[in-house]
């Protein structure tokens, strides 16, 4: 598909069992934590002037919340959108740490492609596997971009044929094993298709997003399906469920049939419907299959249902979510210095907030215990509930919490517990201390490679398979 065919070709493309909408593309940004999605969505953001105001916006303008700021990792998956060369592109800013698992399963389900970063110089680390491993079983096509082409430690055919050997190791078929490579540079806002012909703008990636990235199947004829992937709340509208339309379209004060998980029915209206544009959403009157939604109007809607149409109501497939791995006991505090500091201090405001989260935590589990002012919440890692901790402290809430401890399972007869795929970048002369360390810990050692600086070796890159819960304590003991 070239660029200079959209222009003038009609917006829907005839495809056998379905129709391509070709004025929109819907793209996931997926990477390990630090690799640079957030900066490369700033430079599209910018160099589209996706805002009047957005050079004052300051870096990672999709960060909204305070604690991604702190922390510069991104907890929450986001949706903006640009437009080039007239088509719509709808852009996914995804976490890049694996606690944050369960925003990038679902997140994947809205798109029909992806970025996946690589750092030039760290190449492929045990995140880029998980996100990656995703993607390709729902049959995504990726295009990978090699970012951070301007350290001076780069090594960007290494890391160009580590990639690929991570594609081949994912079972990806030959289809997408044929990704189309971008070089870029996010933090100087430029990208490039050949090394030797240095970027002076991202516009060569969002080429290659139009060139390469399927625009979405859509099926306009059949009965209204949107599978909610998110919720937003507004003080005026109320809670909103957001997804792609996958087929038929939708309207405001349109009746609709809300699908719910276990297959009950609810009648519902559509109270106000709104499309990502920039970096804010607006209201519109109708939408059709292909773009991303928000529907209002729905009051218990909640993630993994369907919207369906009121007359012919199927429902779509819920997301799948991995199981959580760390569980930790959440209680009333009863300390001697209770009440001192928050705002919020009984059970029943604790259990209140608890069950708020579970409607947008779609990896989170809470569950009541015999004791009416303990709660038992199962997440994705230690991170993922420290940040809920984080977030209840700011807003008033004062509980105390135990220590976290991996959940065990009984799969016949057999104790099973989670395990987890560990990279460390150690200097040289304290490898043996490390080894050691991870050897007490029921670490085992996969891959172990001498990383060479101005040629010298100057690090070891260790690869480990170890346990949950020999990772608990395991960064302060470094």
């Amino acid at each position: 598909m070239t660029n200079s065919a959209m222009s003038d070709a009609s917006p829907v493309q005839q495809l056998g069992t379905g129709e391509r909408r070709r004025s929109i593309r819907n793209i996931a940004i997926i990477a390990h934590v630090d690799h640079g999605k957030t900066t490369l969505v700033d430079a599209v953001l910018r160099q589209t002037h996706v805002h009047r105001k957005i050079e004052e916006m300051g870096e990672r303008v999709l960060d909204s919340m305070d604690q991604e700021r702190e922390r510069g990792i991104t907890i929450r998956a986001k949706n903006a959108s640009v437009t080039y060369k007239d088509v719509k592109i709808n852009l996914v800013d995804t976490p890049g740490h694996a606690d944050f698992g369960g925003e990038v399963e679902r997140t994947l389900r809205m798109v029909d492609g992806v970025l996946l970063l690589v750092d030039a110089k760290e190449g492929p680390m045990p995140q880029t596997t998980f996100v990656l491993r995703k993607a390709l079983a729902l049959g995504h096509r990726a295009i990978v971009v090699i970012n951070k082409i301007d350290r001076p430690d780069a090594v960007v055919d290494d890391v160009v044929n580590r990639t690929f050997d991570l594609f081949v190791h994912l079972g990806a078929n030959d289809e997408q094993l044929d990704f189309p490579i971008v070089y870029t540079s996010a933090i100087n806002g430029i990208a490039t298709l050949d090394l030797n012909q240095p970027g002076t703008t991202i516009a060569p990636l969002l080429d290659t997003i139009l060139d390469k990235i399927p625009a979405p199947v859509i099926k306009a004829e059949a009965p209204l399906q949107i599978l909610v992937l998110a919720l937003s709340y507004d003080s005026y509208k109320g809670r909103m469920g957001i997804g792609k339309i996958q087929s038929g379209s939708i309207s405001r004060r349109q009746a609709v049939m809300q699908i719910r998980r276990d297959g009950t029915q609810a009648p519902g209206k559509v109270a106000e419907l709104e499309v990502f544009a920039g970096l804010e959403r607006q209201d519109v009157e109708k939408a059709e299959a292909g773009e991303i939604v928000a529907v209002a109007g729905l009051p218990e809607i909640a993630i993994g249902e369907t919207i369906a149409d009121a007359e012919r109501p199927v429902a779509l497939p819920p997301v799948k979510i991995d199981e959580p791995t760390v569980q930790m006991t959440f209680s009333v505090n009863n300390s001697p210095f209770a009440g001192r500091e928050g705002k919020y201090l009984t059970s029943r405001n604790l259990r209140e907030r608890l069950y708020r989260e579970l409607e947008t935590n779609v990896s989170l589990r809470v569950q009541d215990t015999e004791s009416a002012d303990r709660f038992l919440i199962a997440g994705r890692g230690e991170l993922h509930l420290s940040v809920l901790i984080e977030q209840m402290r700011r807003e008033g809430y004062e509980l105390q919490v135990s220590q976290p401890e991996v959940i065990l399972h009984q799969e016949n007869g057999v104790t099973t517990e989670p395990y987890e795929d560990l990279t460390i970048d150690v200097p040289v002369d304290y490898q043996g201390t490390v080894i050691e360390e991870l050897g007490g810990r029921r670490g085992e050692i996969r891959h172990m490679k001498l990383v060479h600086t101005d040629g010298a070796a100057s690090e070891m890159h260790l690869e480990y398979h170890i346990p949950t819960r020999g990772i608990m304590g395991l960064k302060n003991a470094l």
